[in-house]
């Protein structure tokens, strides 16, 4: 299996989409509602950490699943899903939230 067959994957594409949600929840909120400094996480903090934590049962059956079948195209995938979830924590690291 290929790389452009294994993106195409649920378990593969699925966390990007995720992770991207999860970009524009935080960077959405904080262009509606500005950096909140208040204790109160509101709705956006609980969505955003369910898309995150939603994130592992998925990358872990694919690695699980693909890693061990197609390593060499599974590889190159597992390394988009660190990327994105990485690129989901940084506002949250950088902005204080």
């Amino acid at each position: 299996m290929n790389f452009p067959a294994t993106i195409k994957l649920p378990s593969a594409f699925l966390p990007l989409a995720m992770s991207i949600a999860a970009i524009v929840v935080v960077l959405g909120d904080v262009a509606l509602f500005g950096v909140p400094h208040d204790v109160d996480e509101g709705a956006a903090a609980h969505l955003w950490q369910l898309l995150v934590a939603g994130q592992i049962p998925l990358v872990a059956y694919f690695a699980i699943r693909w890693l061990p079948r197609t390593p060499r195209s599974a590889l190159p995938v597992l390394a988009l899903q660190v990327i994105a979830v990485l690129a989901a924590l940084a506002p949250v690291y950088f902005l204080h939230l």
